[in-house]
């Protein structure tokens, strides 16, 4: 029996400026909105987008996003959240979108469009905290580890998107 091994296909690292509380990696082939969703979870998610919501605290986050072969290893760094999400991607065209700025186009190459799942990992800067749950119903001071100074780069919040492709088949008419 041969063994599926994951390979890392391509990363992108860039920075955003969440704006009401949000940021989201969207397909650009998609027109997008703001999804209707239980603000109880951290993940939004709608046909071709996904967003995450960040505690009001929050001004700038980095971000990577990989891009993997099949489901990537699990991380053993502590963090302060994790959440997955399945998500169509008809387009494979990718960009970070806010309310206040737009979209920023993202040259992450991805296999094909299709069903994809995404594994979000974030965590804070115990420098800028204490950083409250941005969730409904929830003030609570959020748990902030150590680790990934370098990836904060000085900023609120590092977000870490595992991005693989789990079918190659479209939900959506051409």
């Amino acid at each position: 029996m041969r063994c599926l091994l994951s390979r890392l296909l391509d990363v992108f690292e860039t920075a955003v400026s969440p704006s009401y509380r949000l940021f989201g990696l969207v397909d650009t082939t998609v027109d997008t909105y703001h999804p209707n969703s239980d603000h109880a979870n951290w993940l939004l998610s709608a046909p071709g987008m996904v967003y995450l919501q960040v505690p009001p605290q929050v001004i700038r986050a980095s971000v990577r996003l990989e891009s993997w072969s099949t489901v990537p290893p699990e991380s053993t760094a502590q963090w302060s959240g994790r959440e997955d999400v399945e998500l169509e991607l008809p387009g494979c065209d990718l960009a970070l979108e806010t309310v206040d700025c737009g979209q920023e186009a993202i040259p992450l190459v991805l296999p094909s469009p299709g069903l994809y799942r995404m594994r979000w990992h974030w965590i804070f800067n115990r420098e800028g905290g204490p950083f409250t749950s941005p969730l409904a119903g929830r003030r609570e001071p959020l748990p902030m580890p150590p680790g990934h100074e370098e990836e904060l780069n000085g900023n609120d919040q590092y977000c870490l998107v595992q991005i693989w492709r789990t079918t190659a088949g479209r939900r959506f008419p051409s």
